[in-house]
């Protein structure tokens, strides 16, 4: 296994996830705790030490599940990790309840590591309402030795972690973002790596093989990786990639059989980072996957100065994009466009073609937003 340096200790580079363990019936709410068992005592055996779990996982199990099985280790041979829900917004005035409970759940005294969870434009607002006293309570729990590391999460843009940074960036010592291949460029995540880069905040990975997505690509795709790393697999390859970020501290992955989770430790039994031709073909596979399954928006705004309705037409697309490449269980998308203002969502374009005229792209405007529209079950 390999470790990275992290204040004084060494986290295995490769993280228990524990948002995606196996299950009996394919309910999400019940966990299949003998499966578990055995997946966490390997990852022990194999010397992952970093576990990561949050209040909602599994309808509320996670905590309860994860904090049973690492009990009978000793607690300093592990680190734990669990997040605020402020995904939720009506859990914002409940931070000292929360946090009670989430120890309590998880059979522990401290957690290693405390996120504030899922920043994003949803949620912003009030993660910065001193009105809820989020902060000021966690920050007194890492003082009373209660939470040794307190960071945060992140599925908002750039400006949403802008803002989050400069209120609390000065206290934060982690930041864990969706990084991998596919998402360096469509989220920008680039982007907010070089953000937390000036910051000198270390990048936790969350969702490397984005749900599973990358685990597996086309023929030609496979073939291509398979030319210049024949001895990889393509799952490999995303973990490869973040092996060569070098703010890149800790990468979670939400593995859910004991297959995934034994390929994964393998591969993380060496550092081995691609080189500048290898980089630029994951990036070109990734390209060739945006191109096929998003609307090829540029976002040069052309549109918007003639719809009558005043959507913003770029931004609508965008979310569409994403709740296109999320697939079923899209997430983010909802997120994003619960901060739209009624009146300018995606059903209320009324179909006069007059954006579609000016669209150097030639998208059928109209057509794709009443997709979305009906996407979103609206």
């Amino acid at each position: 296994m390999i470790y990275n340096d992290f204040q004084g200790l060494k986290l295995s580079a490769l993280g228990m996830g524990n948002m995606r363990l196996p299950v009996i019936s394919g309910k999400d709410s019940l966990i299949d705790v003998e499966k578990a068992k055995e997946m966490i005592d390997y990852c022990m055996q194999s010397g992952i030490n970093y576990y990561d779990t949050a209040y909602g996982y599994h309808g509320g199990q996670s905590e309860i599940v994860v904090g049973e099985l690492l009990k009978q280790y000793s607690r300093d041979s592990f680190y734990l990790a669990s997040k605020f829900p402020g995904y939720d917004l009506s859990n914002m005035p409940k931070v000292e309840e929360i946090f009670e409970e989430q120890l309590k759940k998880c059979q522990v005294e401290y957690f290693d590591f405390y996120l504030f969870h899922n920043v994003c434009e949803m949620n912003i607002d009030a993660y910065l309402d001193s009105k809820f006293g989020i902060y000021d309570y966690l920050m007194k729990q890492k003082k009373n030795g209660r939470i040794k590391h307190l960071g945060f999460s992140a599925h908002g843009d750039i400006d949403c972690m802008t803002r989050f940074l400069e209120a609390y960036g000065k206290d934060m010592e982690f930041a864990q973002i969706e990084l991998n291949y596919f998402d360096y460029h469509f989220q920008n995540a680039k982007g907010k790596v070089e953000l937390l880069d000036k910051w000198n905040i270390p990048v936790w990975v969350m969702e490397p093989v984005r749900g599973g997505q990358l685990a597996t690509l086309s023929e030609e795709a496979t073939a291509k990786l398979k030319q210049l790393r024949p001895e990889e697999d393509v799952p490999a390859w995303a973990f490869r990639f973040l092996q060569s970020i070098p703010s890149v501290t800790v990468t979670l992955s939400g593995m859910s059989n004991m297959e995934q989770l034994q390929a994964n430790i393998a591969t993380y039994a060496e550092n081995k980072p691609l080189n500048a031709s290898e980089m630029e073909l994951i990036l070109g596979v990734a390209e060739d996957m945006i191109r096929k399954t998003t609307v090829p928006c540029t976002a040069c705004h052309y549109c918007v100065s003639k719809c009558p309705k005043g959507l913003d037409i770029p931004f609508l697309l965008k979310i569409y994009n994403e709740a296109m490449v999320e697939g079923p269980g899209a997430f983010i998308a909802p997120m994003a466009l619960a901060k739209v203002d009624k009146d300018k969502q995606p059903e209320c374009c009324i179909n006069c073609h007059s954006c579609e005229k000016v669209c150097p792209q030639q998208i059928h405007i109209p057509e794709e937003l009443k997709k979305f529209a009906n996407k979103m079950g609206r």
